[in-house]
């Protein structure tokens, strides 16, 4: 098809495409280039409803005579300032028109960048309500920008590339460190029981920080977190060297099961709040600094020494105490296998837990879900917006071959890593 027969809202598509293809080169900034064009394809397709409410036909259509105003000649770029950055995009032009044509919506954006943002978020996180829309695209005189039927056709063709994303191949990126975490959300008003929702993210030798997966459950049970982890794994993810997740027993078996030779790490964040609990305030007060040493150690051994002193020190007085700090000890131990400067970054799941903080914040106000689809979107949406703002973690050379040492004395070989991802339909036999 001639070029200038497809709209610039499917050239945008195709630079998405294109983009989710040249996952191989990880030093890109993929996450952010996506999120970039999906914000443009956001407002392109809404300055092409508009003209197609404006001339009566769709892009394809003829003439029929009745009604129509003018013809499409053409786009020219017009740039919009959102409140981050600028978004390039083609502004649809119209001739003989018994009126000039003037697009209310570039009008509109230009002056209002907080409801471009407003929309670009919104919209791809959980898909606003067409009245939501409505009222953000209503002027002050009570006029409305957009149609309701069009406010539809964009919302689901978002939903579209949000499950394309979903099936990224995952091959191109080498994960070192994985961090898993749920959360519960009210989805359905008819069930009183939540649902649990798991997300993942990975650290690549790079040390970029990369959202890699979620999905929603009934439970943390073992069957739901296999499956998510399958999932990493038929997308080509290789073999990480470490796994942190709290201590949900469905997640530790799945993660033993999928991923053998991987260090398990249990979040000391959920381990010390599991702690705080087995004591008085004022004792665990004076006990937390003998918990953090063990903590940070130099090195395993002396990290176990400093906690079989802590066991033996306390034992008498506070057996459940002690009990609680021995249950999982070796997967608390084993962060201080790693390169000394990523221990802080991968011993919890804080990155997971503060955009949870922020979904919250964005959900607080909807007492439940009516579907899936609705809860997938907004957190999908907060989580990427984060992705664009998440630092890399240092990793030198020497990092690097301390970790290349580490993987081989587990087993864990780029062959092994090759290997596994080739044989992925394998893993759901």
């Amino acid at each position: 098809m001639n070029r200038e027969k497809i709209p610039p809202s499917e050239r945008i598509r195709k630079e998405i495409e294109g983009i989710k293809a040249g996952t191989e080169d990880y030093d890109r900034d993929v996450l952010g280039e996506l999120v970039q064009k999906a914000r443009e394809l956001v407002v392109q397709e809404m300055l092409e409803r508009e003209v197609e409410d404006h001339l009566g036909r769709r892009y394809y259509q003829r003439r029929n005579g009745k009604g129509e105003r003018g013809y499409r000649n053409g786009y020219e770029p017009r740039k919009i300032r959102g409140t981050e950055d600028v978004l390039t995009v083609a502004m649809p032009q119209v001739r003989e028109s018994a009126e000039p044509y003037r697009s209310k919506l570039g009008a509109f954006f230009k002056g209002n960048t907080d409801v471009l943002e407003k929309l670009a978020v919104e919209m791809y996180a959980r898909g606003l309500s067409t009245r939501d829309i409505e009222e953000a695209l209503t002027t002050a005189s009570g006029e409305r920008l957009l149609s309701r039927s069009s406010i539809s056709r964009i919302t689901d063709q978002l939903w579209e590339e949000y499950e394309l994303f979903r099936q990224q191949d995952l091959s191109g990126f080498e994960v070192v460190y994985l961090v898993i975490d749920a959360v519960y959300e009210a989805i359905r008003p008819y069930i009183e029981t939540s649902e649990a929702l798991l997300v993942a993210y990975g650290i690549t030798t790079g040390g970029r920080k990369i959202l890699l997966h979620m999905e929603l459950g009934n439970k943390e049970g073992h069957e739901f977190c296999r499956g998510f982890l399958r999932n990493l794994v038929s997308r080509g993810m290789p073999v990480p060297l470490a796994v942190t997740s709290d201590g949900a027993p469905g997640l530790i078996k799945a993660i033993e099961e999928i991923f053998p030779q991987t260090l398990r790490i249990r979040c000391w964040v959920h381990k010390m709040r599991n702690l705080s609990v087995k004591l008085p305030q004022e004792i665990w007060q004076r006990i937390k600094p003998e918990i953090a040493a063990i903590r940070d150690a130099l090195d395993y051994e002396e990290g176990k020494a400093r906690l079989e002193a802590v066991v033996k020190k306390y034992q008498r007085q506070c057996p459940s105490f002690t009990s609680c700090l021995q249950d999982d000890a070796a997967a608390l131990l084993n962060i201080l296998y790693l390169p000394y400067r990523h221990r802080k970054t991968v011993r919890n799941t804080n990155l997971i837990e503060r955009l949870f903080v922020e979904e919250r914040r964005r959900t607080k106000v909807i007492p439940q879900f009516l579907t899936e689809k609705s809860c997938l979107k907004l957190v999908f949406g907060v989580l990427h917006r984060a992705c664009r703002h998440w630092r890399r973690i240092p990793m030198s050379e020497q990092e690097r071959e301390e970790i290349g040492r580490l993987r081989t004395r587990l087993g864990i070989t780029p062959e092994s890593c090759r290997n596994r991802a080739s044989h992925k339909e394998a893993v759901h036999a």
